[in-house]
């Protein structure tokens, strides 16, 4: 133990970081920390664009790297950083899981460009991309959507017949009655759409309607 100890000193205390070094690591990050806050920008499938979040996957990458530099370099602050991070608690909720993919790649960058696995960035950064923007593109099954509508008359059997004979899946989600008529909120999965226009334009009883698209907790 005494031996495997020592072994494990004199790897840190040979490690030396140079000026040199610091700087080819922080040029890293920051060619990789840019690139993924314009794929953030751009490929990001949120309705509504988060700045301050996406400032924040540019920045961490600078301090995960300088720390993992700093791992390096002595084994007593090796250990003291980890003590450090085991009490640290972040309160902010993320509601969308593609942005704790984007906080786990910043995290990433900075990892192996402290460790100086360039190479290595770079080229699982650059895939990443090709596979977002490739699942992006892709949509699978049928289109959600959210009816909101406005009747004269009760139509929620009658809706519910034609979902049916559709074969729609649908959820009321609430139902709203008053003396000018009746007010549905209905979460839908279709195919065509259009057909779904052109029925509720069809139906005289319907006096108003809106269709929303959405992707998971974004409304589009």
């Amino acid at each position: 133990m005494i031996e495997l100890f020592e072994n494990i000193i004199n790897l840190y205390s040979n490690e030396s970081i140079t000026t040199l070094t610091i700087i080819s690591v922080l040029l890293m990050v920051l060619l990789l920390a840019i690139y993924e806050f314009f794929v953030y920008r751009f490929i990001s499938h949120r309705s509504f664009y988060n700045k301050s979040f996406n400032i924040t996957i540019t920045i961490l990458p600078f301090f995960i790297s300088t720390i993992i530099l700093c791992l390096q370099s002595n084994i007593i602050i090796t250990l003291g950083t980890i003590g450090a991070l085991a009490i640290i608690r972040f309160r902010t909720a993320i509601k969308d899981p593609t942005d704790m993919l984007y906080l786990l790649w910043s995290v990433y960058i900075g990892i192996v460009c402290g460790c100086q696995l360039f190479e290595v960035g770079v080229l699982t950064s650059i895939i990443v991309t090709i596979v977002l923007v490739v699942l992006e593109h892709v949509k699978f099954g049928r289109q959600p959507i959210v009816l909101i509508l406005r009747s004269e008359k009760d139509l929620e059997q009658e809706l519910k017949e034609y979902f049916k004979e559709q074969k729609i899946n649908n959820r009321f989600k609430s139902r709203n009655y008053t003396n000018k008529g009746y007010d549905y909120a209905i979460e839908l999965t279709v195919k065509d759409i259009e057909g779904l226009k052109q029925e509720l334009s069809n139906n005289k009883k319907v006096t108003k309607y809106s269709i929303i698209e959405y992707d998971a907790d974004d409304i589009v």
